[in-house]
């Protein structure tokens, strides 16, 4: 006899962070049914994360979310990383040319709030305990013994994923850095900087605030090493905080502590038939540039429009592959860059020595002190493997152009969007033509079309396609009627009959 699933939909996402619920967001939205699992019965504040990057504000663009967020905390133009290395991002080529410092709870709870409002369903206090697949779908069990079916399922579910462990993907990496402290704490005294940074022999520690007088302490004694989960005494927290910036800022009040240990891992495979992963579950790193939380919700928006493509009939297996083509190199480079920062900060050599030996480690792929490494800190500099002959634009990041309407408007019609991010909030591709095309209308519910509202920039007569996710799929100059049809054709699936 076969035992009917407790609940039936399309997706199942495991893991109610940040990057399950941009992901169960999009997908919500995009109208495909999706549950989230979560183990955890109530939501939790006890966050490591607290920058937001650039890249990661456009894309919240993208869903109405950035400017709320930004109201949650502090934007920050330069970012010192620790004593010896500081980056500017005030010259990002982006509406966002900053990097936010807010908890990672507001970012959740914003995202929790749009999932919700689209339609996905939230299921807490759902422990994953089993997993199956086969050539229709994928059956989840949880711990108290009821089964999930969906078509897909995707483990966003952190860096001890149940769901990795259960389809046997391995997790190699090596630890960083071992004993880390967190606390949460009140200050008598308010640091100078938005991020009080110390780095020496004695160790390193990060002071960052909550914005409602708490702060969080994450800090490492180079002399004392304890358990994971090891409860940091107040006295050990204020020791290593004077001892790494001079200063402790009259720490007490300690309302939380616990230890853990910095890894730097990847997943060799983001996929295994109907199952993918994302965020943690895919890679960690060590928390030196913030990039953790960043790198999970760009996996989350390079999946997400892809999976609404497959469920609908639009495109193959093949543009599923391309997550793992296109995400696991740029989590390869996180991984090198943010072991490069916090080698730097733990080297007891000469500054000049640590930052030359670090940058040799990782190949000497990035000058973390140039304006590039901004950009690749940030997010911003990412692009995606093109076509050999593809447009030198293929698989890389539009920044938010300025558009216009393609043909003038209906009095009584809505206006347009004035800009790329804003048209993306859709959901849906954004043609950008100087020109009006009537090849693209059988492709009208599922195109945003419109100008640029300079007609003589830089690519005035360039033809570009734009993904859900901001990155140019096609792009051609002066392209004809019958290359324009086949390329939406690859891109958006067959025409709509009139």
């Amino acid at each position: 006899m076969t035992v009917k699933p407790t609940t039936e939909t399309d997706v199942i996402v495991v893991g109610a962070g940040p990057t399950g619920l941009l992901l169960a967001g999009d997908l919500a939205a995009a109208g495909v049914g999706v549950t989230v699992l979560e183990k955890r019965s109530t939501e939790s504040n006890l966050t490591r994360a607290f920058a937001v990057h650039a890249r990661s504000l456009e894309l919240l663009d993208a869903r109405g979310l950035a400017d709320e967020l930004i109201a949650t905390g502090r934007p920050l133009g330069s970012l010192r990383m620790m004593n010896r290395l500081g980056i500017d991002f005030g010259s990002l080529p982006s509406r966002f040319p900053f990097v936010l410092i807010t908890p990672q709870y507001n970012v959740e709870r914003l995202l929790l709030e749009r999932a919700e409002r689209s339609g996905a369903v939230i299921l807490r206090g759902a422990e994953v305990t089993g997993l199956r697949q086969d050539a229709e779908g994928v059956t989840l069990e949880t711990h108290d013994g009821q089964n999930h079916r969906a078509r897909y399922a995707v483990g966003t579910d952190g860096v001890r994923s149940t769901v990795r462990e259960l389809l046997g993907i391995p997790f190699p990496g090596e630890s960083v850095v071992d004993s880390v402290m967190l606390a949460d704490v009140r200050l008598e005294r308010e640091p100078a900087d938005a991020i009080a940074v110390g780095a020496n022999k004695a160790g390193f520690s990060f002071v960052v605030p909550f914005g409602d007088s708490w702060y969080r302490v994450i800090a490492w004694d180079r002399t004392e090493q304890h358990a994971d989960g090891a409860t940091p005494t107040p006295e050990q927290l204020t020791a290593v905080v004077q001892a790494t910036q001079g200063e402790d800022f009259g720490l007490h009040d300690v309302r939380w502590s616990s230890t853990f240990h910095s890894d730097e891992r990847q997943a060799p495979n983001y996929r295994s038939g109907r199952v993918f992963l994302a965020g943690d579950a895919a890679h960690c790193h060590s928390p030196a540039g913030g990039q953790g939380m960043n790198t999970g919700l760009q996996d989350a928006a390079n999946l997400s429009w892809k999976l609404a493509a497959a469920l609908r009939g639009r495109a193959t297996d093949a543009l599923l592959d391309t997550y793992q083509a296109e995400r696991h190199p740029v989590a390869r480079t996180v991984l090198r860059t943010s072991g490069a920062l916090i080698r730097i900060a733990l080297a007891e050599s000469a500054p000049t020595r640590a930052l030359r030996g670090a940058l040799t480690a990782i190949g000497g792929h990035l000058d973390l002190l140039t304006e590039r490494g901004a950009r690749m800190v940030s997010g911003i500099e990412i692009s995606y493997p093109a076509p050999k002959g593809a447009h030198p634009q293929v698989g890389k990041r539009v920044p938010d152009l300025r558009l216009t309407a393609l043909s003038k408007p209906a009095e009584d019609a809505p206006a347009g969007p004035d800009r790329l991010y804003g048209a993306l909030r859709a959901g849906k591709f954004v043609l950008v033509s100087n020109d009006e095309l009537t090849a693209v209308d059988p492709w009208a519910d599922r195109l945003v079309t419109a100008a640029p509202a300079d007609p003589h920039g830089k690519l005035a007569d360039t033809v570009l396609l734009i993904r859900p996710d901001g990155y140019v799929a096609w792009a051609a100059v002066d392209p004809g009627q019958g290359e324009l049809r086949e390329a939406l054709t690859t891109w958006l699936g067959a025409p709509s009959e009139a």
